[in-house]
């Protein structure tokens, strides 16, 4: 199952990429939301190779999440492998600069069930997923806004 959207951003395309590399801003909202999160492998600066395990509730049990960062190339591409129980999943982060102070970001989550519950998971997401990518878009257009608001306060 493959949800897709493409939002354009008043930023250039190294400063999108910085926001998006990020990784200690993320883990603070994590572990705001209640998620615990801890970083395997830290390198510095960031690059392809680091991992991230974490742990949290969803629908009243508890859920087990390793986090690779597949891909790395600066200032284009970022790609996440996600492996929990019964499901994979891989989101992609692409950047293409359509002018010195506007970029694409474009983003492609996919995910793929191991086991029979997760079928039916992702089989109940593909019955709802106009709904589910509506909401998508919505969430990654936000996450735009806040890039570019980022850009002005700063």
């Amino acid at each position: 199952m493959q949800f897709s959207t493409r939002e354009d951003i008043e930023s250039p395309i190294e400063t999108v990429f910085e926001n998006l590399s990020d990784f200690d801003g993320f883990e603070r909202q994590a572990i705001r939301r209640g998620i615990e999160v801890q970083r395997d492998r830290d390198l510095k600066p960031p690059a392809q190779g680091m991992t991230w395990a974490a742990k949290f509730n969803l629908r009243g049990k508890p859920r087990d999440l390793s986090l690779l960062l597949a891909q790395y190339e600066r200032p284009t591409a970022i790609r996440f492998e996600a492996d929990s129980q019964g499901l994979d999943g891989t989101l992609t982060l692409d950047l293409m600069a359509l002018s010195k102070q506007r970029t694409r970001l474009s983003v492609v989550l996919e995910l793929k069930p191991k086991t029979l519950s997760a079928r039916l998971l992702v089989q109940s997401f593909r019955l709802a997923k106009a709904t589910l990518s509506k909401r998508f878009k919505l969430k990654v257009a936000e996450f735009a806004k806040s890039l570019e608001s980022r850009r002005r306060t700063s």
